[in-house]
């Protein structure tokens, strides 16, 4: 990862959140969309590990800080606005807290189209 020196202009907007989607860079999975602070930038750029804003609760957070399943950022790219971030990562264990691979494992009727990778009984005392 590169220095936490920025060259391109990101408009964080009027919360200091920017959205990021992560991305697994070998298959191309989306896996999470997840917001952005500047500070949760800065840290994933020197350390080469997904951090993100958790909206929730209201705090910076290292992706994989509890259960271990974290990203390596294998590269960042800005959208055309400089207004969204792509991640691409490669994902350690299962993304989603609920235990898939991915957040987006079931579909609007309902159906899970997802694979389970952790039970998360298991990881999340």
């Amino acid at each position: 990862m590169p220095s936490e020196q920025l060259d391109v202009e990101l408009e964080f907007g009027e919360n200091g959140l920017i959205p990021a989607v992560a991305q697994d860079v070998e298959t191309g999975d989306v896996l999470m969309l997840v917001y952005v602070s500047a500070d949760a930038l800065a840290k994933t750029q020197n350390t080469g590990l997904a951090h993100y804003y958790s909206r929730s609760r209201d705090e910076l957070w290292k992706k994989g800080g509890s259960s271990g399943h974290v990203q390596r950022v294998e590269e960042i790219r800005v959208d055309c606005d400089g207004d969204a971030l792509l991640y691409r990562i490669e994902q350690e264990g299962g993304a989603c807290h609920t235990g898939y691979r991915s957040c987006f494992y079931r579909t609007l009727d309902g159906e899970t189209v997802g694979e389970e990778v952790f039970d998360p009984d298991d990881v999340y005392e």
